[in-house]
């Protein structure tokens, strides 16, 4: 027999409830399943139980098509809120992007090396600047410019690329727009974003001169999922690097974008490897 190496991964969350771990522990045993990852929490504040585990899909009783329907009545009886992947699904991944390259930069990169196991089938900006990025790595660039008067209408652009491309994630890779309520809610948890962490201290234009003018001593960078809030959706992933009054603005300046970066890269794996479970507006990072 050849074994596809495939894996199965069942993400959940539900009120916290006697018998939880048992009933997916014995649906998996009954099915012959064979765990290969399992991990829990459990929030007591807010008396919510998380769940994610993974199992060998070689050798299990049901077929993969039929798995989410024969568990559909456990999730059912314990009101879950629950998502099945499978570890060989290749999301699709589009960015969005304005005139600061770094994060596309780095997301590319990562993406040809094979680091993020994903298909990127469009690069969309506001700006034309981008454009030769995308095509030095293959991939298909669209230049959709707005402006106050035309924002909704860029929006429904956006909208209508990103369906007819069958896109899972969107990635705001420095996109220095602010997306709509309507835009946002049409895509629940299907967009992470990157910005410096400075906020809410240091909002508005320049905050590295500002933090510099206030002699920070720390930096960082926050990715997350994106509201209807600003900036304020469940966080996936957070760093932070030293600073110090040898630094100037530009040291500042370098020093956030790697680390925005390295973040937004964590962010999107864990993203991609089904790693990541949203309740209220927390995470529980399953790394």
């Amino acid at each position: 027999m050849v074994h596809s190496g495939a894996t199965a991964v069942l993400l959940i969350s539900c009120a916290d409830q006697r018998g939880l771990v048992a009933a997916v522990s014995d649906f998996l045993y009954r099915n012959n399943g064979n765990i290969v990852h399992a991990d829990q929490h459990t929030d007591h504040e807010e008396g919510v139980f998380l769940q994610r585990v993974e199992w060998e899909i070689d050798g299990f009783a049901i077929p993969r098509d039929g798995i989410a329907e024969a568990f559909r009545p456990i999730a059912e009886r314990f009101g879950m809120a629950w998502s099945l992947h499978s570890s060989d699904e290749t999301p699709r991944v589009a960015i969005l992007v304005s005139k600061m390259h770094h994060c596309l930069y780095d997301l590319l990169a990562r993406w040809r090396l094979a680091e993020l196991r994903c298909e990127i089938p469009v690069v969309i900006s506001n700006h034309g600047d981008a454009r030769a990025i995308a095509e030095e790595f293959g991939i298909p660039f669209h230049h959709l410019p707005v402006a106050a008067k035309t924002k909704a209408a860029q929006e429904a652009q956006i909208i209508q690329l990103l369906e007819s491309e069958r896109v899972d994630v969107t990635v705001m890779a420095r996109y220095m727009q602010v997306l709509s309520d309507s835009f946002v809610r049409r895509f629940p948890n299907g967009i992470i974003n990157i910005h410096h962490s400075f906020l809410p201290a240091f909002a508005g234009a320049r905050p590295y001169h500002q933090a510099h003018e206030r002699g920070v001593k720390v930096i960082g960078a926050t990715a997350h999922y994106v509201t209807p809030e600003l900036d304020q959706g469940p966080i996936i992933d957070q760093d932070v690097a030293r600073v110090s009054h040898r630094d100037s603005v530009d040291d500042l300046v370098r020093k956030g974008r790697d680390l925005e970066k390295v973040v937004l890269a964590r962010a999107v794996d864990l993203h991609l490897r089904n790693r990541v479970l949203v309740y209220g507006n927390k995470t529980v990072v399953f790394d």
